[in-house]
């Protein structure tokens, strides 16, 4: 019996009908929709799936990131296209399997032995002997070793002789009927278990996704589902402490919010890490308390170990902040704001306002994320850094507004302590995200610990780092200090008047003056001051570098410049010096670690006027809420899926390792005592086993040999 690839033929007057029929319980159809649902998955699988726009947007630029959006391939496996398809390949399949299944089970009960004589000697597999025994007897004997090695025998005696008809393997076409329903199965329990039924819901039972803000117990009862709904797949955020009894499931035009048939209570939110700041364990001890009866049920919940009550699995999804309490103070980073200090609560925001010449501006900052322990990667370039969300510090400062950031000393993962991660949003809703860490960190470069103050302007960018230099007490009073005092004329001034001391001999005052000239032009320049270009005048090292481009011949700059370097160093220090002695500290003793502190200082007061924000907020004090993000699933599919797997298995087992073979005799009679044997043997597959096995039952059944 062979499979036929046509569908069904109805006898019908309608052409369009038995066409349509006939296409849709085709396998060539199922095999088409089978390929596309494939394609689909692996789109699906390679392009993000439920990221926020503006994501795709960068990505692929407005045009193709509407396109997309439109054809739902941000949300590949509930996209309508995709369902249908895959309700037309249950179609399309079981009645494949319908119109096949009877001729395959009416094949197990053919043995064919009504085959001639000369149909046996055109097989490729045949031998023939003389038997020294009756014909029936021969039969007998042949049927019953059949049967012993397992095979289905059937005899027919003929005018002419005895024919034995077997058979073997059959379960090779049970593979045909397996596979195919796995397919079915597999597809209802998929779309038993996906977005379906809650859609179905949304179009015929009155239900809306909600789009608004506020608390989820003002939502409107049209935007949720109730506890006895068959299925869903949604997010439960728990804080330490807290409880939750509402999961939010996720649709391509807002929310819905899933009732649960009980509450769940965070009492505490577990991570271990290896040694090398890997996580190793995510867990939550919870209390499950049934909302009808009131029984609380104590469950532990670890990646892949979830718990279940009442049909609803519970996994560890993820984690997250629950509200983390955090003390920020801003320090200026331009000469119109003051340094304060601002409380706030993770996920909240708080309104400022910066003040400058033009007047006021209003601005937002929203308190995004609280990250306690930060492991970072400090290896040779090709690592990877990795804290709790693989996060590359490394990689991050390869692309930095400062300078001087190479490092030549092989480096480890390391914990670099607690970081803030914020946002500052204008009065016109642009906003930027900033990510500072609360402790300076030894780059391992020479250049002593800096403060890292990362910025980026949308979430597809890498952070750029501006390293800010650590004083003696590893704060960023120093550095302030100096940039302050480097906005003064007068301060200025006085500290070329002490550079210049105590460089020159005083019994050559010409010497003096113009030393003075130039230290005064070149911290002017280095300012921003040294020219008339106004609030958009370049400063820094760039300053300096276009300054030589415009006055120094090419071939003495290379030595022009080192000069006027060496010069900024020095007045730089004693600006630093003298700020130090206005603040009653020690003054700076000459060594490595000053000389570290004075080169990131230069280096950080150039980058300082590319950051984009009047203030940086550093964190100075934290408590910590931890909150678990557990995926809570109604999966009445799963055992269909189980089921439709177990069919997969056994029948590509079968299809493949199960060979079909059919083995004939006849025999002829030769007088009373003696028997003419003709054997012939096909199979489904030719393989070296069928050559073997051939050679093996010709020898043991009629005893031939060639």
């Amino acid at each position: 019996m062979s499979v036929s690839t046509h569908g069904l033929r109805l006898k019908t007057r309608s052409h369009v009908a038995r066409e349509a029929i006939e296409l849709l319980s085709s396998m060539r159809f199922a095999i088409s929709l089978l390929t596309v649902i494939c394609i689909a998955s692996i789109i699906g699988t390679v392009l993000k799936q439920q990221e926020p726009l503006n994501n795709y947007v960068n990505q692929f630029g407005p045009f193709w990131a509407e396109l997309f959006r439109v054809i739902d391939l941000y949300s590949v496996y509930s996209a309508w296209w995709f369902l249908l398809i895959l309700a037309f390949l249950v179609i399309s399949t079981s009645l494949c399997v319908g119109r096949n299944t009877p001729k395959i089970l009416a094949d197990f009960k053919v043995y064919k032995e009504g085959i001639r004589e000369q149909s046996l000697k055109a097989f490729s597999h045949k031998a023939e002997s003389l038997l020294p025994e009756a014909a029936e007897a021969a039969a007998q004997r042949i049927g019953k070793t059949l049967v012993s090695g397992g095979w289905r025998v059937k005899l027919q005696q003929r005018e002419t002789g005895w024919m034995v008809a077997a058979k073997a393997g059959a379960a090779n076409k049970l593979g045909y009927i397996a596979a195919h329903s796995a397919i079915v199965l597999v597809c209802i329990g998929g779309l038993l278990d996906g977005d379906l039924v809650v859609r179905a819901q949304t179009w015929f039972n009155g239900k809306v996704p909600y789009v608004g803000g506020g608390l989820l117990a003002d939502v409107a009862p049209q935007h949720r589902l109730s506890d006895s709904n068959p299925t869903f797949r949604g997010n439960l955020m728990v804080p330490e402490g807290g409880t939750a009894s509402t999961a939010i499931l996720t649709q391509p035009k807002g929310i819905l919010l899933q009732e649960l048939p009980f509450s769940v209570e965070l009492k505490k939110f577990v991570v271990d890490y290896y040694s090398t700041g890997m996580p190793k364990l995510f867990a939550s001890d919870i209390v499950i308390r049934d909302l009808e009866t009131g029984v609380e049920t104590p469950a532990r919940v670890e990646v892949n170990h979830p718990a279940s009550y009442k049909g609803v699995q519970i996994y560890q999804s993820s984690f997250d902040d629950g509200g983390s309490s955090v003390k920020l103070k801003a320090y200026p980073m331009g000469s119109a704001t003051k340094p304060f200090e601002i409380d706030g609560t993770i996920g909240s925001s708080a309104e400022l306002t910066r003040g400058d010449a033009a007047g006021s501006d209003k601005m937002t900052l929203e308190f995004i994320a609280l990250r306690v322990i930060n492991v970072e990667n400090f290896g040779g370039a090709g690592e990877s850094g990795t804290d709790v969300r693989k996060v590359d510090l490394r990689a991050a400062i390869d692309s930095r507004l400062g300078a001087a950031n190479k490092t030549v000393t092989k480096k480890e993962l390391r914990n670099i302590g607690p970081s803030i991660t914020y946002k500052l949003r204008d009065a016109a809703g642009q906003a930027r995200e900033y990510n500072n860490y609360m402790l300076p960190v030894d780059m391992g470069d020479g250049a002593g610990r800096v403060f890292l103050m990362g910025t980026r302007d949308t979430p597809a960018e890498r952070f750029r780092y501006l390293r800010v230099p650590a004083d003696d007490q590893d704060s960023l009073n120093g550095f302030l200090a100096l940039r302050d005092a480097l906005a003064d004329t007068a301060l200025r001034e006085r500290a070329v008047q002490r550079y210049v001391a105590k460089s020159t001999d005083p019994l050559k005052p010409e010497l003096a003056a113009q030393l003075t000239a130039s230290a005064s032009r070149a911290l002017a320049l280095f300012a921003g001051s040294g020219n008339s270009a106004g609030p958009a005048a370049v400063s820094g090292l760039q300053a300096i570098s276009d300054f030589m481009e415009a006055n120094v011949p090419e071939a003495e700059r290379a030595r022009a410049g080192e000069v006027l370097v060496r010069i900024i160093n020095g007045v730089l220090f004693e600006l630093a010096q003298m700020t130090r002695e206005t603040a009653g500290l020690k003054p700076l003793q000459p060594g490595e670690t000053t000389q570290a502190f004075m080169v990131q200082s230069v280096l950080s007061l150039s980058d300082a006027v590319l950051y984009p924000a009047p203030m940086a907020f550093q964190l100075q004090d934290f408590k910590q809420v931890q909150a678990s993000v557990f995926q809570v699933a109604r999966a009445p599919g799963k055992n269909i899926v189980y089921l439709g797997c177990l069919f997969l298995i056994v029948g590509i087992f079968s299809m493949l390792y199960v060979r079909e073979r059919r083995l004939w005799v006849w025999l002829t009679p030769q007088g009373s005592d003696s028997a003419q044997a003709t054997l012939a043997l096909s199979t489904n597959r030719k393989t070296m086993d069928v050559d073997k096995e051939f050679d093996h039952l010709k020898r043991k059944l009629i005893n031939a040999t060639d």
